[in-house]
């Protein structure tokens, strides 16, 4: 049986999201078992499993259907090792005709986003002194990336393994400034007010001044026991930032000062072991019009009032791959890898899609009137998205798409593991 032994650290138990569709859940059970019998309740274990194929609940076999819209690849780039198959959702940004993209060995690229040529390139090299502090920097050998690029006031933001957070010009890449935070980073880093947002795997939000790489404030949460491996990338919108917790809870936050102005509950842990009572938030907020969407790992999915953190409506839909909006639907995609869309203002359902079982797909990415999602094998699926149906579906790469393809006006740009790199449209 293929796979590697967890390691441990501290503070809690983190099991990699793709454990849920690679290993058998009395399997995860045994090892968590195993896990609290060799060490404290409070320890953590971040795994990289690589289940074996006789572990994995076997895909669904693809459904043969008459196309209904021409798929036009517009250009195609290989872009350095991609995400090192360690399930890291690195999908590239794109401002201003201009896509940013980071592989997980440090390759930081500047594209136009029309035909994929190069505009820069940087390699982000490892740093023994952060913010003039010998020996801060707690690795060593080669920088890894683990979160990013985020995008905000003309300045780029990645995360680390280790706990960095960088910044740097948009306009050519130049570093601006470095520092360290409490641990590793797995979301992209926002930027808004002058001040950089940054998630971090031990419950932290860290607001960092934009333009010095000093910290501002902290707002912490306890991490439960065991959680799933990856984190909710915070979203901003008129001052507030709004970040999901593992554990189901849902914080809003001051960008400035950091300041708790509601908290909300959006899924309570239910169960008797703690791999049932897992009910992390890993998916980003989507805030549409005062309001914030949000989904959790085997809780619900919630539609809750920017402004008071009160509750619209919520049902039962567990999900860590997150989902988009348009203006009359939310389009998700469940820990089945079944497509929902629901209702924006109800939550009822306008159609499920469920030929993908276990092909572990992405959230969807909304194209025109269509949604777009890429799967285990380097597919995209282009999906009516009035009705649910299959209208298109194209080869990227054989290796997996783990990040949600994103979408500007109607081109969709896919980013595979193996660091492929495509922008498509359709007519």
């Amino acid at each position: 049986m293929a796979g590697t032994f967890p390691q441990l650290s501290s503070k809690s138990t983190i099991l990699d999201t793709n454990l849920k569709k690679i290993w058998p859940r009395r399997l995860l059970c045994l090892i968590y078992a195993a896990t609290l019998a060799g060490c404290a309740a409070t320890e953590k274990v971040t795994s990289y499993f690589k289940g074996g194929s006789d572990n994995a609940e076997p895909p669904a076999t693809l459904v043969e259907f008459k196309p209904r819209i021409s798929v036009i690849e517009l250009w195609e780039k290989n872009n350095g090792v991609g995400t090192d198959e360690q399930y890291l959702k690195l999908a590239p940004v794109v401002v201003n005709q201009r896509l940013y993209i980071v592989d997980s060995g440090g390759k930081l690229e500047a594209m136009d986003a029309t035909n994929g040529r190069r505009l820069w390139r940087k390699t982000i090299e490892v740093t023994e002194t952060v913010d003039g502090k010998q020996g801060w920097f707690r690795g060593g050998g080669d920088i890894r990336i683990t979160g990013g690029p985020g995008y905000g006031e003309n300045t780029i933001m990645l995360g680390t393994e280790e706990g960095e957070v960088i910044s740097l010009s948009a306009e050519d890449g130049n570093e601006l400034w470095r520092t360290l935070v409490s641990s590793e980073i797995l979301s992209a880093p926002q930027r808004a007010e002058n001040v950089v947002i940054v998630r971090t795997i031990d419950g932290k939000v860290f607001g960092i001044d934009g333009a010095k790489g000093k910290r501002l404030w902290i707002y912490d949460r306890t991490v439960p026991p065991l959680t799933l491996r990856g984190t909710s990338t915070p979203a901003i919108d008129n001052d507030i930032v709004v970040s999901g917790f593992d554990g189901g809870k849902m914080a809003a936050l001051d960008v400035r000062t950091g300041k708790l102005i509601w908290e909300t509950n959006i899924a309570t842990a239910r169960g008797r072991s703690e791999l049932e009572r897992m009910v992390d938030i890993d998916s980003e907020p989507i805030i549409v019009e005062g309001i914030v969407y949000i989904a959790t790992f085997q809780g619900y999915i919630a539609a809750v009032q920017l402004d008071s953190g009160r509750t619209l409506w919520s049902r039962d839909l567990s999900s860590h791959a997150g989902f988009s909006a348009d203006e009359k639907n939310i389009y998700v995609t469940d820990d089945n890898s079944h497509i929902w869309a629901l209702d924006r203002f109800s939550g009822t359902t306008v159609w499920e899609l469920e030929a993908l079982h276990a092909r572990a797909v992405t959230a969807p990415g909304v194209v025109g009137d269509h949604i777009v999602v890429g799967d285990l094998e380097g597919y995209l699926h282009w999906i009516n998205k009035n009705t649910g149906k299959f209208s298109a579906r194209t080869s990227l790469s054989d290796k997996p798409i783990i990040a949600k393809p994103i979408v500007v006006g109607k081109v969709a740009y896919a980013y595979c593991s193996d660091g492929k790199l495509a922008a498509y449209t359709y007519r």
